[in-house]
């Protein structure tokens, strides 16, 4: 479908992902409907988008049904982290499942192409390194991370289930660690816990003894790998790995952003939270193959403008 004429919503489009999402479609000439019911989201990370005529925001939450008109839909609704699911695990499990259920209604109803926002949480604590989408993961499914892991599986299995059950135009992509402005300051992820800390020069919390790995993509590289999902050819539904496959350990990663900001913070170390994974890096061939995607943003240009972001919001 011609760019000009792609009307698309973004659920979760005030979100860290969706805000960033929201703004590329808009440069691609789309016209946008953000939905959000700003429980993570702030209208802040959309305030620069709202004199644009092709934008639209609904204060809307997915665990109840949406009409609306579109030919596309992301599904980026729900918490993402651990701080925030916690919360409210009740609501969490909902916002994926229900979410899930409402928004492969309304794509079924005007046969309108679909994303889902899945994760890497759903290989859980993974024993098979680097993990790719054929692996079914090793998840604990009454642990405290279950309502976000567990949430986003079933969303998965209502995907395909509408795929091979009505013929529903699907696509999921597995989205692992992603960084970069407008992260949420106290959403507890590694990259913006340890930035705020430095930043402040208060002792930098690492879980653990800091060898547990994790891979950081930035924001931009993995908007695009979600775009360039959604244009691929019909017979391309995923699951996905978006993500940046070079890993490094926690601690690596805490020292290198103390030296970025010349922090005099110092590394604390905490006891390791349940299920809390020791290795996280996906295998990308299939994005690469497939999508003809790979990240191009390096670590120190991502944390760079990221610190910038974080350096204004605290200011």
């Amino acid at each position: 479908m011609d760019d000009m004429f792609r009307r698309v919503l973004v659920t979760g489009g005030a979100g860290f992902l969706g805000s960033h999402l929201c703004e590329r479609l808009l440069e691609a000439n789309c016209d946008v409907i953000c939905a959000d019911n700003f429980y993570t989201g702030t209208k802040t990370n959309i305030t620069h988008l709202i004199g644009n005529p092709r934008f639209e925001v609904l204060r809307h939450d997915v665990t109840f049904p949406l009409y609306v008109e579109v030919d596309e839909i992301y599904n980026l609704a729900c918490p993402a982290s651990p701080i925030h699911y916690q919360f409210d695990p009740v609501q969490t499990t909902k916002t994926s499942v229900h979410g899930a259920i409402n928004m492969l209604g309304l794509a079924k109803r005007l046969k309108a192409k679909i994303l889902q926002a899945s994760t890497s949480e759903v290989y859980g604590d993974p024993i098979v390194h680097p993990q790719t989408e054929d692996y079914n993961g090793n998840v604990n499914p009454i642990g405290i991370r279950a309502c976000y892991d567990e949430g986003k599986r079933c969303a998965e299995t209502l995907f395909f289930d509408y795929h091979r059950q009505h013929n529903l135009n699907i696509r999921v992509a597995r989205i692992f660690n992603t960084y970069g402005p407008r992260m949420h300051p106290n959403d507890g992820r590694v990259v913006s816990n340890f930035i705020v800390q430095a930043l402040k020069g208060a002792p930098i919390t690492v879980y653990g003894d800091g060898s547990q790995t994790r891979s950081f993509c930035y924001v931009d590289d993995l908007v695009a790998g979600l775009i360039d999902l959604m244009a691929a050819p019909d017979d391309v539904t995923g699951p996905i790995n978006l993500g940046n496959p070079t890993q490094l350990t926690i601690r690596e990663l805490a020292e290198k952003i103390i030296a970025k900001i010349g922090s005099k913070s110092e590394i604390l170390c905490q006891p390791l939270p349940e299920d809390d994974p020791l290795q996280r890096q996906p295998d990308i061939s299939l994005a690469k193959t497939a999508l003809g995607w790979e990240p191009s943003v390096p670590l120190d240009i991502g944390l760079n403008k990221t610190i910038v972001f974080f350096e204004k919001l605290l200011a």
